[in-house]
């Protein structure tokens, strides 16, 4: 039962692509440009370059970003069989139902009463006789101030315990709504990972993998690189790489990591990895899971009031499934999903300033998303409105992104940061799309402008949408496929 319910963790972390894009990577050296500190946000100063190994004599993995400015070495460590396989019990202790989770089990429940109250106020009325109904129309009026104050005393209360859950955001310092504690909500998260790490048993990546490895490095360094701040130092961080094509991220509150290997497949380079796991850890960090349940409890309170009514006015049941429908999705419209879009974006923001302080090149993580963009663009893959997601656009995403790229330079530069290259991946980018659209309109016309383009593999046939495909931005994973 608890599989059903668990999705609401899932769902404000899941970042599901679907590009396959590749880069080549060189051995590069590093040099170090510094700067004077002068960030309000404390950073730790780190060495021109990141250098993993193990005592064992495995084969290294290297990893160079395009700017020929940071590198990753990894070495496989060794562990033992036991530390990698699964994790084997006879039975699971016996504790009670966290609140937000019992919560959830109760939702249904409470939406059935609703309509079952409703509908039962409704037929009551009707078999009245109509002097019954004259009396009780009297006797509402005679009372109407009463009941007005009534409900005015009810919605002051409701005033006042919701202010007694007003809560800080870390980082941010925004005030939000917290019904459910953090200490609540993190047994709920224990309970989700079990459930994710029975989900995924067979799946995961063993932890000697070069795979697990650069994630895990990357991890372990954004952590390193932003413990000052304490939701991330006092957190367990872990990860878990699941080989499956799907494309998708996320970051449990407990600091559970989740990587799929299709992910890995589809970043550019190491500063994109790094801007992505930044996101997914904001969340985290931020308690966006705990905050959205919030929302929902109390939006599904107050729609449990309206639901009542609608069942209790609306003549036949038609018209009130009809009702329901309208206030369903009224209610997504207007607050959850523009709340989880401003969740996104600010998961983007704090992301953006983790990954600076991780040093990476944060000029990237536009970039992605255009290249997110391009892709849904060029695969005809159907897109919803923006108002009608629970997440922002790519083309909006580009542009907050590049608002916050200079802020996050500026941080980057006081803590002390290797220099980045004066190329702009942002503009090389740009000019990229440019050339290979071009390239791909040549070769759809077939005439001798096109006979100076690269050519599509002759083995099979293909469209000018596949050349352009073939001939974007040129990107090698920077994993090897095992």
């Amino acid at each position: 039962m608890v599989l059903l319910y668990v999705n609401i963790l899932r769902s404000s972390r899941f970042c599901s692509l679907s590009a396959h894009l590749t880069r080549n990577y060189k051995q590069a050296g590093l040099h170090v440009k510094k700067a004077p500190f002068s960030s309000r946000i404390s950073c730790y100063r780190t060495t021109n370059s990141v250098h993993l190994s193990s005592p064992q004599t495995a084969p290294h993995l290297l990893l160079c970003s395009n700017g020929r400015r940071a590198c990753f070495q990894i070495t496989p460590k060794p562990t033992s069989p036991l530390a990698s396989g699964p994790h084997f019990h006879t039975s699971a202790p016996v504790r009670a139902l966290p609140a937000p989770l019992l919560w959830l089990l109760l939702k249904p429940l409470q939406k059935i009463t609703a309509v079952i109250l409703g509908r039962s106020i409704r037929k009551w009325w009707v078999a009245l006789p109509p002097n019954r109904r004259q009396l009780m129309r009297e006797w509402v009026r005679h009372r109407r101030w009463h009941l007005i104050s009534g409900a005015g005393v009810a919605m002051v209360i409701l005033a006042l315990l919701l202010l007694t859950h007003l809560d800080e955001s870390p980082v941010t310092g925004r005030t939000r709504l917290l019904v459910f504690s953090r200490e609540k909500y993190m047994e709920l998260a224990a309970l989700t990972s079990e459930v994710y790490m029975e989900e995924f048993a067979e799946l995961l990546v063993p932890v000697t993998d070069p795979r697990h490895q650069v994630v895990e490095r990357l991890v372990q360094h954004l952590a390193e690189r932003n413990k000052d701040i304490p939701e991330v130092s006092d957190v367990s961080w872990s990860v878990h790489v699941v080989q499956s094509p799907n494309v998708n991220a996320f970051v449990l509150p407990d600091g559970k990591v989740f990587m799929f290997t299709g992910m890995l497949e589809t970043v550019a380079d190491v500063h994109q990895l790094t801007v992505v796991l930044g996101h997914e850890m904001a969340h985290a960090i931020l308690g966006h899971s705990a905050e959205q349940a919030s929302l929902s409890h109390v939006v599904d309170l107050l729609s449990l009031i309206l639901l009542t009514a609608i069942w209790a006015v609306c003549p036949r049941d038609s018209l009130a499934v009809l009702g329901h429908w309208v206030q369903e999705k009224l209610s997504q419209l207007m607050f959850s999903r523009p709340y989880s879009r401003k969740l996104e974006a600010e998961a983007d923001q704090v992301g953006l300033r983790l990954a600076a302080k991780a040093c990476a090149d944060v000029r990237a993580g536009p970039v992605f998303w255009q290249q997110m963009e391009i892709r849904d663009q060029l695969t005809g893959e159907t897109t919803v409105p923006e108002w009608m997601s629970t997440h922002p656009s790519h083309r909006n995403r580009v542009t907050q992104l590049d608002r916050l790229v200079p802020q996050a330079l500026e941080l980057r530069e006081s803590c002390v940061c290797p220099a980045l290259p004066a190329t702009d991946p942002r503009v090389v980018f740009t000019k990229s799309v440019r050339v290979m659209l071009e390239a791909a309109k040549n070769q759809k016309r077939g005439g001798p402008e096109g006979a100076t383009s690269p050519p599509c593999p002759a083995a099979q046939p293909h469209s000018s949408l596949d050349c352009l495909l073939l001939y974007l931005p040129t990107m090698t994973s920077i994993l090897p496929q095992m």
